[in-house]
């Protein structure tokens, strides 16, 4: 049983705070000390281990969803347009009339929130229902993780056999910082030597405990054991803290609990997720605010040529009502079933599998994304290492050439300790051929015992996991470590004959080709830390007894740490061009008495409180001097299938990307080169590490006097360069082809997106696969989430779920440009038909002496946006410009959209012109035809109007779909069988005759002739560009 002292939570709660983070009060966070399973004896209150993702509760949600509505000026006016009907003197028709479209625009809101708030609720019962065995006097008892206390002991089991009897456990921090591999966490060493987990509760120890902080790389605290003589005192740090939302790998850990809820780590990292409205709604916001302006003008108009008789202002109220179809009802629910189709089409493409819609009101932003902001491992990249190059200065060997390093290592460890001696001619070369071996076998023994990596054993059916560990037995064996660097570089070592078999805290165990067993006693270890850059090891080998001191790291902090020599620099740089991640190997030998004085200073060092990281550091490096080079290995990380064909159409497409990635800044760069993020003739600008004003000013006038040159930045320069220069860097970097942002924070990340929103105003795209995105995700305008390897917490956040990065370009080119030219179509066309009605309505008054009478009664006005129009304008959705191949194969067309001209004052003020001259005409053709009776002015004209919208349609429409046909016929049908219905209107026997056949005639093709031929001289002589494609 391994008893880790940790840091927990519940074990993963999905990222989120809700909204009782604001309500209840805690003051800033304060350190504390947490005794161990006495949660009562706390000196602090502590905020509920509960996860709550609810937008709403019980009673707020009717109010909230409403006021989510009627804040918009479009709902609150149909809202205060229905009330108003109340008022006898402003009625002007059935009820119905105005209270029915209403009803059905917030039924079907109201009840899309509620379910996706059922949803909502029911994934948050499941997180805070999972069950924990926690450690009391009376045994371990079971606990819902929403009843975990601070100070209580947890026990924290894996499914899986014990893999490490020494105490130490591993764990998997993919859902908070994105990186993939087992990380070691070690138990506290006086708690080990306890002989039951239940000793705990008996002894008096306590752990303070810093305040709770967004920083997941690091832990500060102390353990401390009261009731033994003398008190024993304990540093803790990263190492000996598990955060919640992390899995262990292998055996069971009791910890206790340091913090909870909305204090965990995984939490304070993400920030509250905001309800996205997409700009394309804001445009139409927009264009029905000027309706309403120009719906006053009008009104005014009218009382104004009535010379403001009698109770004037009663008039402009009527009239208001009158003419209140200029802003059209049906718009919102139009959009929002076009939303819904979309989403189902892009559901359904067979091109882009499993790819989900968990945001449907945001389709059409896909169609205007200017800058592309993703993430590396996991998105780009599939985070699978394969070792390519071993290069010792004078020779290389590539993957071909690995059985010659093979046999160097068979020949070193085969050959006989007695030669016998040598004849004369061939001595030379033999001597040749050792030294190489020699040399190439340093290289192999460092690689293969300077790393993290813990080789572990698995029962695979046949052989049980005892019995595996003792035999070494190859099939069972899995290697876990902190990177998967390390693990390709260890399996390298054992394809080519030196084998890790064993490996526990204090030593590890190499097997030869010859299968004898090589044992080596760890006596330090130096793990590799992102300042540092680089990772070493002590080891004292059992048989000769010698110490070795094997270090290996990035090329930039070796290069001053090995002798001198002529290759490193230059090979460095070639390996980096290939895209392969380069780590220089070096060693030096240490006699005894060196290595006593060494450890004297360095134990000294560990212990002290003040500047602790700093004194050691200083101890190490006094040994860091004159290393000798063994050899530089390379190793790629692959990417992600159709990375680079992906980016280059996102490019050609106009759009800008960034890389924000938590990876080392040489990482990064090698993945931008490869990915061919940054193309092959572009510069690169690697800004330099600046901590202060002064420097952040320097390197800023150095990066502004290169152009077309992309940009390297590490997050603690950014943070610099935003704190004092904010508008003048982002300035520069909006103007650079690539940016790459490494060692980025998550809050950082989220920090990025917003700054490009307010600088440029232009729509922000994010991708990411990890837990360390979702705060970025749920920044950006329109957020990705790709299902991959790091978990589904990115992809369950995202507005756009996908399970592969080349599936982003069919999203954008071809669903986010035919989603955002439908809607912007269809808006405009329902615009259309309720401005043509309102003219005729204008039209109407002033010939009557500008009287407040309506044209159409009840069921005509609703029927006309409803039954006998509907159809056939909301089929626009359907519609499309070009084929899907044609518009991947020239992303240069979604160019066109950044520009936002499919929706713009322009074209909405053609539309209101085509709408006025159409309202107009059928309205003076129906007056100046119509014979003695009113009742026959509305036949004609109300049946003019329906064929002209229908034409109207067909005249938009560009490619036609079988529904839109059917739509049309069947809008026409309704009509006619409705007419038998409509007696008290319109006159059946009238419309029976030839002389309401040809009338009609006349007014629809004077009111669609003239923009048909309009239409084909603007085809002819100034086509847009799609057509020239599909021409």
């Amino acid at each position: 049983l391994s008893r880790t002292l940790a840091c927990l939570g519940d074990s993963h709660p999905r990222a989120g705070t809700g909204e009782w983070l604001r309500c209840c009060g805690g003051g800033e966070p304060r350190p504390r000390t947490v005794w161990l399973g006495h949660p009562e004896k706390r000196d602090q209150r502590y905020p509920r281990n509960v996860i709550n993702n609810q937008k709403y509760n019980f009673f707020t949600f009717l109010p909230g969803v409403l006021f989510n509505q009627f804040k918009y000026f479009f709902n609150l006016y149909f809202l205060l347009l229905a009330c108003s009907q109340f008022v006898p003197e402003m009625r002007l028709g059935a009820l119905y009339t105005y209270w029915v479209p209403l009803g059905f625009v917030l039924a079907v809101t109201i009840i899309r929130e509620a379910v996706e708030e059922i949803r909502c609720y029911t994934r948050d019962k499941e997180v805070n229902a999972q069950v924990y065995s926690r450690l009391t006097a009376r045994g371990t008892v079971k606990v819902k993780s929403s009843s975990i206390q601070v100070g209580d002991l947890i026990i924290v089991e894996k499914r899986a056999p014990p893999l490490l009897s020494t105490g130490s456990c591993f764990l998997r921090t993919d859902q908070l910082d994105g990186e993939t591999d087992w990380k070691l966490r070690l138990p506290v060493a006086c708690t080990q030597r306890l002989p039951t987990a239940a000793d705990l509760l008996q002894i008096r120890s306590y752990v303070y405990a810093e305040e709770p902080n967004i920083d997941i790389h690091n832990f500060v605290g102390t353990f401390t054991r009261e009731d033994s003589d003398p008190p024993i005192s304990e540093s803790l740090s990263i190492e000996n803290a598990l955060w919640a939302g992390t899995v262990t790998a292998s055996g069971t850990v009791v910890g206790v609990v340091l913090y909870t809820g909305r204090e965990l780590r995984s939490v304070m990292n993400t920030s509250n997720p905001r309800s996205k409205i997409g700009l394309f709604d804001l445009e139409v916001n927009c264009l029905t605010k000027i309706l309403f302006g120009a719906l006053v003008v009008v009104s005014l108009v009218m009382v104004a040529l009535q010379h403001f008789a009698g109770r004037w202002y009663l008039q402009i109220l009527r009239f208001l009502l009158l003419f209140s179809n200029i802003i059209p009802i049906s718009l919102r629910v139009n959009l929002d079933m076009g939303k819904i189709v979309y989403s189902w089409v892009i559901r359904r493409d067979s091109k882009i599998p499993g790819t989900v819609v968990r945001s449907s009101t945001i389709p059409e932003q896909l169609g205007r994304i200017s800058y592309l902001l993703t993430d590396k491992t996991g998105t780009l990249t599939q985070n699978e290492m394969v070792f390519k190059r071993l290069h010792l200065g004078t020779v290389a060997y590539g993957l071909d050439s690995m059985d010659e390093v093979q046999s160097h290592i068979f020949s070193i460890y085969t050959q006989q300790p007695q030669d016998p001696p040598a004849q004369k001619g061939s001595a030379p070369t033999t001597k040749v051929r050792r030294t190489m071996s020699s040399r190439v076998h340093e290289a192999v023994k460092a690689i293969a015992l300077c790393h993290n990596v813990t080789p572990v054993y698995e029962s695979n059916g046949v052989t049980d996991q005892a019995e595996a560990e003792k035999q070494y037995e190859d099939s069972c064996r899995v290697y876990q470590a902190s990177s998967p660097d390390e693990v390709a570089l260890v399996q390298w070592t054992e394809s080519v004959g030196l084998t890790l078999v064993g490996r526990d805290q204090s030593s590890v165990q190499l097997r030869t080709p010859g299968d004898q067993i090589l044992n080596f006693t760890i006596l330090q270890l130096f793990p590799f830390t992102y300042e540092s850059k680089r990772m070493g090891i002590i080891v004292r080998d059992e048989s000769t007894g010698e110490i070795t001191f094997y270090m290996k790291g990035a090329d930039v902090v070796m290069a001053g740490i090995v002798q001198y020599n002529d290759w490193l620099e230059e090979e460095c740089g070639n390996m980096a061009r290939e895209g392969l991640r380069v780590l220089v190997v070096a060693k030096k030998s240490l006699a005894e008495e060196q290595y006593q004085d060494f450890e004297a200073r360095y134990v000294q060092a560990k212990l002290s409180v003040h500047d602790r990281s700093l004194k050691v550091a200083t101890v190490i490096e006094s040994l860091e001097m004159e290393m000798e080079l063994l050899c530089l290995t390379g190793v790629e990380d692959q990417l992600q299938a159709d990375v680079r064909p992906t980016l280059e159409t996102l490019r050609n497409a106009g759009i800008k990307v960034w890389m924000l990635t938590g990876d080392k800044l040489e990482t990064a760069t090698c993945t931008a080169k490869n990915a061919h993020l940054v193309t092959r003739n572009q510069d690169i600008h690697i800004f330099r590490l600046v901590t202060n004003r002064g420097e952040a000013h320097l390197e800023l006038n150095a990066f502004r006097r290169k152009h077309d040159c992309a940009l390297v930045i590490s997050g603690d320069s950014l943070e610099v360069c935003l704190k004092y220069y904010e508008y003048e860097f982002m300035e520069l970097a909006c103007q650079c082809p690539a940016v790459v942002c490494c060692r980025c924070a998550p809050t950082q990340k989220a920090q990025i997106v917003r700054l490009l929103q307010e600088r440029t105003g232009r729509l922000t795209c994010a991708v990411g696969d990890g837990g360390n995105d979702v705060s970025m995700i749920q920044e950006s305008d329109c957020g990705v989430g790709v299902e991959g390897k790091e978990g589904k917490q990115a992809s369950l956040a995202a507005d756009f779920s996908i399970t592969q990065f080349r599936h982003l370009g069919r999203l954008l080119m071809v669903h986010g440009r035919n989603s955002y030219k439908r809607s912007a179509a269809l808006s405009q066309f329902v615009i259309h038909r309720s401005l043509c009605i309102s003219a005729m309505q204008a039209v109407f008054s002033s010939v009557f002496y500008f009287a407040s009478v309506p044209l159409y009664q009840g069921f005509l006005i609703i029927g006309y946006s409803t039954i006998y129009t509907m159809f056939p304008v909301f089929s626009l959705v359907l519609d499309k410009d070009v084929k899907s191949e044609v518009a991947m194969l020239y992303p240069e067309l979604y160019k066109d959209l950044l520009k936002g001209r499919p929706l713009s004052y322009k074209t909405f003020l053609i539309w209101v012109l085509i709408s006025i001259y159409q309202g107009s005409t059928i309205m003076y053709g129906a007056l100046l035809l119509f014979e003695s009776e009113f009742v026959h002015i509305v036949a004609i004209s109300f049946t003019s109007l329906i064929l002209t919208e229908l034409l109207m349609v067909a005249l938009t429409i560009q490619s036609w779909h079988w529904l839109m046909t059917v739509a049309e016929l069947l809008s026409l049908a309704c009509y006619i069988a409705s007419l038998v219905f409509l007696h008290e209107f319109i006159d059946v026997y009238f419309i029976a005759t030839l002389s309401f056949l040809w009338k009609v005639s006349v007014i629809t093709l004077v009111s669609c002739l003239p923009l048909y031929v309009l239409k084909y001289l603007r085809r002819r002589f100034s086509p847009p560009s799609y057509s020239k494609l599909t021409s």
